[in-house]
């Protein structure tokens, strides 16, 4: 948007005036420039559209009249006596000076806030998480306010620059932070590794195991007070768990320290857990007992001081029971997890033992076609065989002498006639192998038959095992999603 305009007009003597109007939007003010037609010749109004418009420099002649106002949205810009052909480019120039300037002013306030942060992050010698956060919220709202269009390329421009600076200086503050906590972590895990490096020793002794497991649980309390970079925690743990399963190992044997499942494992804690609520069922309804016989007592008290000491007694019950309610509430919510952490776990493990049923079953079927396969394949064999034996005892191997008829000359005049060779057997004998190869080929054909029906039996058997293994792999990839 412009903040200059220029056009003509004509002044209360309706002599033609040239208009010049800029917009000073720090002050809220828009300054008018008035040249009769006497000086603002077509070279210095041209200069005017060209030149000044775009916020280059142009002289003035002399003989001009100046008047400057204030901007609102309810006054014209144009003096009453001032008229001009495109009246709606005076309204149009003055609603959008009145967003520049309401632009400017939001931009000034972003700058003063801006200053305040810098104030606050110059003075800062390490890194402050809440600096930091107001950093991002003041960004956060420049960034709402450049998406709604309310500030221009230049004033963004200059905040961020400005704010980029200053989440320079922070990330540096961080950086500078980051370094030195992982150098105390550094410290803290070596404190721990020479801890269990003693304790290590003493497990490996086999001495006061009791009290080596007591120090272990008070290093599984500092470890989980302990501020220290994930890795350096993970290491801590690893050790620290390996010298539980030491220490359990050797007091119980090694089925101690076998890692059970994880159901079992809830189980036994679930368990223990039971337990320790009634217990503490128990303890609350006795201090409730307790309770209600000194409230008795206190009625028939005597005395003032056995009065006070009474009343000394019961705020020290109510206030164990208190506390003993608020452990309790604890493991109710402690037992709910571990009802629902429970049920996962079954699910998922009904869901591993289908899964291996199904994949047995698979198995079974594979072996069972198999065999039944080669069962088949051993009797149609045998009925080749029994067939080809059968044939070669039927079918003649060589064919049967026929008898030699006499040579009877005949005259000559008469052609000889061709005698037809006896056949009747060898004929027989072809019909007899010709009916053997038949058979044999059908029962090929049926063998053959056999196979195929029973790998086709399998495929398919294996097909809907298959699948239902991937199903229930499918809902166990989710479950572990979830």
């Amino acid at each position: 948007m412009k903040t200059k305009l220029v056009l003509w007009g004509n002044n209360a003597n309706e002599e033609r005036v040239l208009i010049a109007m800029e917009l000073r939007p720090e002050l809220n003010q828009v300054g008018m420039w008035l040249f009769p037609e006497a000086i603002a010749t077509d070279e210095f109004a041209q200069q005017l559209f060209d030149e000044w418009r775009e916020s280059k420099e142009v002289p003035f002649p002399e003989g001009f009249t100046y008047q400057e106002q204030e901007l609102t949205m309810t006054e014209s810009l144009l003096p009453d006596d001032i008229k001009v052909e495109r009246g709606d480019i005076v309204q149009r120039a003055q609603a959008e000076w009145h967003f520049i300037v309401l632009s400017s002013k939001l931009k000034e306030a972003y700058h003063s806030e801006l200053e305040d942060l810098k104030e606050r992050v110059e003075r800062l010698e390490e890194f402050d998480e809440g600096v930091w956060d107001n950093l991002k919220g003041f960004w956060d709202k420049v960034q709402n306010q450049v998406r709604e269009r309310n500030l221009f390329r230049d004033h963004i421009d200059s905040l961020r620059e400005n704010t980029n600076h200053l989440f320079d200086r922070m990330k540096e503050l961080r950086k500078r932070m980051d370094d030195e906590f992982s150098k105390q972590s550094k410290e803290t895990m070596q404190v721990f590794m020479g801890t269990l490096e003693e304790v290590e020793k003493k497990i490996k002794e086999g001495l006061r195991l009791q009290s080596v497991f007591d120090e272990l649980k008070r290093l599984q309390r500092d470890y989980r007070d302990a501020k220290m970079t994930r890795d350096h925690r993970s290491k801590v743990w690893d050790r620290l768990d390996a010298a539980f399963k030491a220490v359990k190992e050797r007091r119980f044997g090694g089925e101690a320290s076998r890692d059970d499942s994880p159901l079992m494992r809830i189980k036994r804690r679930y368990e223990g857990l039971i337990e320790a609520i009634e217990k503490m069922d128990r303890s609350i309804q006795r201090d409730r007992d307790d309770l209600h016989f000194q409230h008795k007592k206190i009625a028939t008290t005597d005395g003032q001081l056995e009065a006070q000491i009474r009343q000394a007694k019961i705020k020290m019950i109510e206030e164990r029971i208190n506390s003993k309610e608020e452990k309790l509430k604890e493991m109710v919510h402690t037992r709910t997890e571990l009802e629902s952490r429970m049920e996962q776990l079954e699910q998922r493990e009904a869901k591993q033992a289908e899964k291996e049923r199904l994949a047995v079953a698979k198995e079974q079927a594979k072996e069972k076609i198999a065999e039944q396969i080669k069962h088949q394949n051993a009797a149609m064999e045998e009925i080749a065989d029994k067939l080809e034996k059968a044939a070669d005892s039927i079918t003649p191997t060589e064919e049967e002498p026929v008898a030699e008829e006499p040579v009877v000359e005949e005259p000559a005049a008469e052609e000889p006639k061709e005698e037809e060779a006896p056949a009747p057997k060898k004929a027989k004998g072809k019909k007899k192998s010709s009916l053997i190869e038949t058979i044999t080929e059908k029962v090929e054909d049926a063998v053959e038959d056999a196979i195929d029906t029973a790998k086709a039996v399998a495929e398919v058997i294996s097909d809907k095992v298959e699948d239902a293994i991937e199903d229930l792999t499918e809902d166990d990839e989710e479950e572990k999603k979830d």
